[in-house]
């Protein structure tokens, strides 16, 4: 395994899958309730950014392509870590991901106390 300084999201992503993969489907549950909501208050959310890195409408963006991934792989981002890494942690897309994911330890919504200290220990 490589240094955690070393792997990308992709590699952390697949990591956590594999060490905590009880935790994925509930996980996938709110990550496709955020993105729902993100494109559901679109005209709120735009009133209030204030990210000077990226638009607005890229975060719109991002939560399409999240439920077009959820969409397509249902059952296989839960099964395969390679899916759930490479689907929704690759590229721009990680940056939504990793926001969901910390939102979700910060909500406490996962059920295993390990979760939330493997986030914060692989994604900050």
């Amino acid at each position: 395994m490589q240094p955690l300084n070393l792997m990308n999201n992709v590699a952390k992503a697949r990591l956590l899958h594999n060490l905590l993969r009880e935790e994925i489907p509930e996980f996938l549950g709110y990550l496709n309730e955020l993105s729902e909501t993100v494109l559901n208050d679109k005209e709120r959310i735009r009133a209030e950014w204030n990210n000077g890195i990226m638009p607005a409408d890229m975060w719109f963006k991002l939560a399409e392509q999240i439920q077009a991934v959820i969409a397509k792989y249902p059952k296989d981002l839960y099964r395969s870590a390679n899916v759930f890494s490479d689907q929704l942690f690759d590229g721009f897309l990680a940056i939504f991901t990793r926001q969901a994911l910390y939102n979700y330890t910060q909500l406490e919504k996962h059920t295993d106390p390990k979760f939330k200290p493997a986030v914060e220990l692989l994604f900050t």
